[in-house]
């Protein structure tokens, strides 16, 4: 019996509606989509770029190029042979001047070539010929109410005799420009009766002041008019062009017939007080190589053995007598901002740098092979904050200042008898003394840097360091202040402090140039 087919089962009126509506709504919805591909342009499809995309190139800074001038007034004609020639030696000549003016001079150099122009300084060539952070200005951090309440006599004796230092009379600090500009080193000549300043400031130039001079009397005529004051008088000062770049430092031999001069230029060199003749006894074979020194010493032992530190963490060692006889030993790889030679035993360094460490060396014992030698070091110690210099007393003191805000004094009072090989542990290395200091200089200011007497005439070992509330500190090796030298006309920090090597003499330089005399 064959199957008998089913009969599918009448669609409801609410299905044939649902289908209906879904059939209109497909509808509407083409129509709209023909619609609009006839309404909108077809987008143009862009070609694929067959070129790479290149760098833009660096815009290359020009050389300065010389004043314009008229070729009308001067007689030539527009655009002739003579004027392209004249445009073309005008530039080659700015270029080559501004090229001259960071380019080391080698060679000797005589004192009527070097001295610097201006009205302020005397010229006389007979000049030489007699001379062997948050700074609070005039805010003080030691007072007279410090010193009274001093319970020991001996340090009350000795502050009251540091305290008691007058400010130079002869003319006032802003009479005493120097330096044409920014003051980076000071030095004292050995000298005990005549106090001699030097000054190295940023661009290479020398001051020298003589503290024996009197500032004349000037008194106006009183005719019974009004009439304008008469011009002060002015110091005589002498300025001579030494060198290219910034002076970093000045070493005195013992005889003070002589001042060693270190600077930026990569050169060290030997003025002669009597000649008036710098002589060049360091620099790198060649005028491309930058060698910037960033201090200088000379032991006592040896005057003829030079030692200098350089911005590149080197340190070496040149014989005077023999030019090729030099030996640079790469101490670390930041900048060593200063150094010092312990007075009595110089085969002891201490280093300070950028890398925020303090360390001895021993020059008796040199270890490593070919770039890798480098003398023995004894021991190190690291501040939070880079460290700007080093300085030994002749009493086996280092002090350092530091950006952490603190002056550090080490003590190795028996450095004398320390044999190749020893070693000082981290204990040794530990700061005998801690002074909070404002060392924040900033950009316009030069680095605060301790420098002790080096032969103290009443043995008492002590150092001075400026202060950024326009003072200058002296502390004694035990941490203890001892003054804080100040005066009328003081109108900028005295940055840059300097101890007389036996006398209680102090001198102070200015970002202005000027000096401070404190005796």
């Amino acid at each position: 019996m064959p199957p008998v087919k089913k009969e599918k089962a009448e669609m409801s009126a609410f299905e044939r509606k649902r289908l209906e509506n879904i059939a209109a709504n497909q509808a509407i919805l083409k129509d709209l989509s023909t619609s609009a591909e006839k309404i909108m342009p077809k987008p143009v499809s862009k070609p694929k770029s067959t070129t790479t995309r290149k760098k833009a190139t660096p815009v290359k800074r020009e050389e300065p190029r010389p004043t314009r001038t008229s070729s009308r007034i001067a007689g030539l004609e527009a655009d002739s042979e003579t004027a392209k020639r004249k445009a073309e030696v005008d530039y080659e000549f700015a270029k080559e001047q501004a090229k001259a003016k960071k380019l080391r001079v080698s060679g000797d150099l005589n004192f009527n070539d070097i001295v610097v122009e201006g009205k302020k300084w005397n010229k006389d060539d007979n000049f030489l010929s007699g001379i062997m952070r948050g700074a609070q200005p005039n805010v003080r951090t030691f007072t007279e109410d410090d010193i009274q309440e001093t319970t020991d006599e001996g340090l009350k004796a000795l502050r009251e005799k540091m305290s008691g230092l007058q400010l130079y009379e002869g003319y006032e600090p802003n009479q005493i420009k120097i330096t044409p500009e920014r003051i980076y080193s000071l030095g004292f000549h050995p000298s005990p009766e005549k106090p001699l300043i030097f000054a190295g400031d940023k661009m290479g130039n020398m001051g020298i002041f003589d503290a024996s001079q009197t500032g004349p009397e000037v008194k106006a005529e009183d005719n019974g008019d009004d009439e304008e004051e008469p011009d002060a008088p002015e110091p005589a000062i002498t300025a001579l062009k030494l060198h290219s770049r910034t002076i970093t430092s000045f070493v005195f031999p013992a005889d003070g017939n002589h001042l060693y001069s270190g600077s930026y230029d990569s050169s060290v060199r030997k003025f002669d007080l009597q000649k008036g003749l710098a002589v060049e006894v360091f620099a790198p074979a060649s005028l491309d190589e930058d060698l910037p020194i960033s201090s200088i010493a000379i032991p006592s032992t040896d005057p003829n053995l030079l030692y200098f530190s350089t911005l590149e963490g080197s340190f070496g060692r040149h014989d005077m007598r023999t030019p090729s006889n030099t030996e640079i030993w790469q101490l670390t790889d930041k900048k060593i901002g200063g150094f010092s030679l312990h007075p009595l035993h110089p085969h002891l360094v201490a280093t300070a740098s950028l890398d925020r460490m303090l360390k001895v060396w021993d020059l008796r014992s040199i270890k490593g092979k070919g770039d890798a030698r480098v003398p023995d070091l004894m021991g190190e110690h690291e501040s939070r904050l880079s460290v700007s210099h080093a300085s030994w007393s002749a009493g086996g003191h280092v002090a350092t200042a530091s950006y952490d805000d603190t002056i550090k004094i080490h003590s190795f009072p028996s450095a004398g008898s320390f044999k190749i090989g020893h070693d000082l542990d981290s204990d040794a290395m530990e700061p005998t003394s801690i002074i909070k200091h404002n060392n924040q200089t900033g950009r316009w200011v030069t680095i605060l840097k301790p420098q002790w007497q080096e032969r103290p005439e009443d043995g008492i070992q002590k150092f001075v360091i400026g202060n950024m509330n326009r003072f200058v500190d002296v502390f004694s090796s035990d941490g203890e202040q001892l003054a804080q030298l100040s005066g009328e006309g003081i109108t900028a920090v005295p940055a840059v402090a300097q101890f007389h090597p036996t006398r209680d003499w102090v001198a102070g330089g200015t970002a202005s140039g000027k000096l401070c005399l404190w005796m």
